[in-house]
């Protein structure tokens, strides 16, 4: 799913989406690899496990959109305590010069980590 139309910002993508050449730097925010996808097919410029949630909290949320508002409060709480919050906005000066894909496996495409991700990082705007 493509969020964004301009050259430079962020947008989200499956890993089971093909790679395109507007992606800009892809990012994949999974702790764990996408099933099936090999390295090549994925076409990530880096795999950033640093953001991707702990795996206690991907069980606990277990992409249930009724948990998606205590989800989005644990996650940054983890990101904060984890020194990922720092690299998000790192992240946020970047999109403002170039596109960044955050990649991710999961089948929901409206809850899953980089729609979180991607809300943090526009937050920070």
């Amino acid at each position: 799913m493509t969020i964004s139309n301009t050259k430079n910002g962020i947008q989200i993508k499956r890993a089971y989406d093909k790679p395109s050449n507007s992606d800009g730097l892809r990012l994949l925010v999974d702790r764990i690899w996408p099933r099936g996808v090999s390295k090549e097919a994925i076409r990530i410029s880096a795999w950033r496990k640093d953001l991707a949630p702990s795996t206690a909290l991907r069980k606990e949320f277990k992409h249930e959109p009724a948990r998606w508002d205590d989800f989005l409060k644990a996650y940054r709480e983890e990101l904060k305590e984890s020194g990922g919050w720092e690299a998000l906005k790192e992240l946020a000066k970047e999109a403002k010069s170039k596109r960044i894909t955050l990649v991710y496996g999961a089948k929901d495409e409206t809850h899953n980590q980089a729609a979180a991700l991607k809300q943090f990082i526009e937050s920070m705007k």
